[in-house]
């Protein structure tokens, strides 16, 4: 019987049992920990006779003479390979001979002996109870899932690194889906050894003697030898090892201590995967490494902006990094179905100071055409946020491809790349103007980013060792940043509480990927995470509708238009056209224009709010067409060359150039004012940004008198939101009110009203009516 002087004051398993056999000389190594004792007093009470060595008081020499029938190795603080005394030792020699089981440091000089890597977990774990899953063998035969365990440790065996004579015997499930996260349990393929992360020990696992129990139930060194003799895993499906002799095993078993990796991680297999299909796409013409120079050699990369300055601006407290990302290895379809020039528009009107794609085809179904077109998204955006390019980036190669696509900055992962690697990867984007995101997420490799010299470094939550996501990794080594870097906090951010324990540690942004892409309102799901109380648009006051009086003859007419309120004074320069004005009248209308000071406004009544987000093309151009203090003079050219215009543009001083035929709509970027092209319902191009300020919709050529159908301008704003127009076609003071009404919800998207006909009388400008439609078009709410 136990010793009657030990009490199991657990809830679980009272009782003491008999003494066993089998467990008369179990020596249990210490690690000079105080939980040594509860394990002692648990093997004792299940029936074993038990002898405790410290692990620095015997040595091997001495404990083979004991003859021990099993050994256990206690926890311990520190690392199994300086800290854990003899341990290490006693199980190389001991491994084939007799039961050995570990807990804690104990699993992980069993981890450590057989080749496995023991490192920091990302967690720092003291008397934390966490639902277990176990393999239902060896030890853990007759328990249920998801029984409680207590865990103090910050380090444990790495997935990556897990011996091949090693299986994972229990784990904590991570994700929805159960996914393995944080080794939690070993066991030998061929000699009966077992280990746990976990204190089976502690009051405050439930099952603890019952794991202690059927550990000391095995017999042997092997599982084969178990099986003949007690057979207590029968039908529990333990792999047994080779059908060799044990003592052939215990005596030449030097093969099983080489480190040999197991079976890839999923990183592992997306790492190589990458690499293969890199280098098959750098045979294929075109997307040849030479090819890709020669490209850029042409300057032919899209514009780009300063990440690091980017990230510094911001409408929130800290910066947002936005993430597309459709799919991942551990939630598996996130939004199949996202539009990623589409999804990215709406992360910067909403505050994004970077947009993060991914272009990783398999796991995350992303793809470099995601990113060059998330790119061409931004193209005369405002403001626009810089754009990342998130992928297992290894060579220049990827580099290169990702700035001719369009990328401002690409991400560098410390724990992938070799130092070497690393800093040439780094430099080499430095050449291509992109100071790179370098991740990190462990002390050391905190480390390496700052002697690489880093400016930026995201500090990744989620520990790409056992995928787990630990939010306080961020905060815990902000202490090691220096001064003028920005950290930014990656994966895991759902919450407006995770954001303001960042900001308080001085972090910079955070990216948020998952929780956005689910968001149903994006724009709001950013105000309530950053902090925000409204839309963070640069945008104006509600605003009257701006005027451009076209067809203007006269500098009578100009005068009375513009002291009406009239914004824009239109005058057709096209030969041949009934309202064409000569160079004379022209030059007077344009003094007119230039000395004619418009009706009083309210101070400050159109001025844009200051904002350091970025907001819609039309909206930011048509804001800049209005000015408080003169009407703006608009010269209408119609297929005319191209040098004749810019001619005119001169001579005249033209502030606006009307194109109203079918001129290329990259002469906009040529034309050193802004440009108002004309446009057919629907018509391509009608929403391209960074071209044209506004586009015109003009029932047909300009100035028939012709009303638009509304139907059809009704249609064409409804497929951009973003769009705003001049709204051209049969409009006098009369009708104007009831056109508008009837456009209804696209009624904002209205900036400007034209009007030609609608204030002529017999064929010449009524200043009366001129009159009449700038005050109506004015009082329009």
């Amino acid at each position: 019987m136990s010793d009657p002087r030990l009490v199991d004051h657990s809830p679980n398993n009272p009782e003491p049992c008999a003494q066993l056999p089998n467990a008369s000389n179990l020596i249990l190594i210490d690690n000079y920990d105080s939980f040594t004792w509860n394990v002692y007093q648990y093997l004792v009470l299940e029936g074993a006779n038990v002898t405790v060595y410290r692990n620095d008081e015997i040595t091997l020499g001495e404990l083979i003479d004991i003859k021990p029938s099993q050994l256990v190795f206690s926890p311990g603080p520190g690392h199994p390979d300086n800290d854990a005394g003899i341990s290490c030792d006693v199980i190389r020699h001991f491994a084939g001979k007799i039961p050995m089981f570990g807990v804690c440091m104990g699993e992980q000089c069993i981890f450590s002996v057989f080749g496995g890597k023991v490192e920091v977990t990302g967690e720092i774990l003291h008397g934390k109870t966490s639902p277990l899953r176990h393999d239902s063998k060896g030890i853990y035969e007759g328990l249920a899932q998801d029984i409680p365990v207590t865990r103090y440790h910050s380090l444990a065996g790495t997935q990556l690194s897990l011996p091949d004579s090693l299986e994972i015997t229990s784990w904590i499930a991570h994700g929805p889906d159960g996914d393995k996260g944080i080794i939690m349990g070993v066991r030998h393929k061929e000699y009966v050894i077992e280990g746990v992360q976990f204190h089976p020990e502690s009051i405050l696992t439930e099952e603890g003697r019952h794991i202690l129990r059927n550990f000391l139930k095995m017999e042997g060194g092997t599982w084969d030898e178990n099986t003949s003799r007690h057979n207590p895993l029968k039908g529990t499906g333990v792999v047994n090892g080779p059908d060799t002799k044990s003592d052939d095993r215990a005596t030449s078993n030097s093969h099983h201590l080489t480190p040999i990796r197991s079976q890839r991680s999923i990183l592992e297999t997306i790492f190589e995967h990458r690499k293969r299909s890199v280098e098959a796409q750098k045979l294929v013409p075109s997307q040849r490494p030479s090819d890709l120079r020669a490209s850029y050699d042409l300057g032919i990369a899209p514009p780009q902006i300063s990440f690091l300055d980017r990230l510094r601006q911001s409408p929130y407290g800290l910066s947002l990094m936005a993430e597309i990302k459709r799919a991942s290895p551990s939630k598996g379809a996130i939004s199949l179905d996202t539009c990623a020039p589409q999804q990215a528009r709406e992360y910067a009107l909403a505050g994004a100071s970077v947009i993060s794609v991914l272009t990783e085809p398999e796991w995350f179904k992303g793809n470099i055409d995601d990113l060059r077109a998330v790119r061409q998204s931004f193209e005369g955006m405002p403001h626009r946020p810089a754009v990342l390019r998130k992928d297992f980036i290894f060579e220049e190669y990827q580099i290169l491809e990702a700035r001719l696509a369009g990328a401002d900055t690409v991400l560098l992962i410390v724990k992938m790349l070799d130092q070497s690697t690393l800093r040439r990867l780094y430099q080499y984007s430095l050449s291509l103007g992109m100071e790179p995101l370098v991740e990190v997420n462990t002390i050391d490799e905190m480390d390496v980013a700052n002697r690489l010299g880093a400016k930026v470094i995201g500090v990744n939550n989620r520990n790409l060792t056992s995928f787990e996501v630990d939010l306080n990794t961020t905060s815990r080594l902000m202490h090691k940043v220096p001064k003028g870097s920005i950290v930014c906090a990656l994966s895991g951010i759902s919450g407006p509480n995770d954001v303001a324990a960042y900001q308080n540690v001085g972090v910079g942004a955070v990216l948020v990927g998952e929780a956005l892409m689910r968001a149903a309102d994006a724009a709001a799901f950013v105000r309530n995470l950053l902090g925000g109380s409204q839309s963070n648009r640069i945008s104006m006051p509600r605003a009257d509708l701006m005027v451009k009086i076209c067809g203007t003859r006269s500098a009578e007419a100009a005068k009375a238009a513009i002291e009406a309120g009239a914004d824009l004074i239109g005058i057709i320069l096209v030969e041949g056209r009934s309202r064409c004005v000569s160079r004379e009248i022209a030059l007077a209308i344009s003094q007119i224009c230039k000395t004619t000071c418009k009706p009083y406004r309210p101070e400050g009544a159109s001025k844009r709010s200051a904002s350091k987000a970025a907001s819609e093309y039309f909206e930011y151009t048509s804001d800049n067409l209005r000015q408080q203090e003169r009407a703006l003079l608009v010269g209408v050219f119609q297929n005319q060359p191209l040098d004749h215009i810019l001619e005119q543009q001169r001579r005249l001083g033209l502030d606006i150039v009307q194109l109203h035929g079918s001129e290329p709509i990259e002469w906009a970027c040529l034309i050193p004012v802004p440009v108002i092209r004309r446009f057919g319902f629907q018509e391509p191009g009608i929403g391209r940004r960074g071209y044209h300020a506004l586009p015109l919709l003009d029932s047909a050529l300009g100035g028939t008198g012709k009303t638009l159908d509304v139907s059809r301008v009704r249609e064409t704003l409804g497929t951009d939101e973003g769009l705003r127009v001049v709204l051209a076609g049969g409009l006098t003071a009369a009708n104007m009110e009831y056109i508008l009404d009837e456009i209804q919800a696209y009624r904002h998207q209205i900036a400007v009203v034209d009007v030609s006909s609608g204030v002529e009388e017999g064929g010449e400008q009524s200043l009366e009516k001129i009159r009449t439609f700038v005050t109506a078009a004015k009082s329009i709410n």
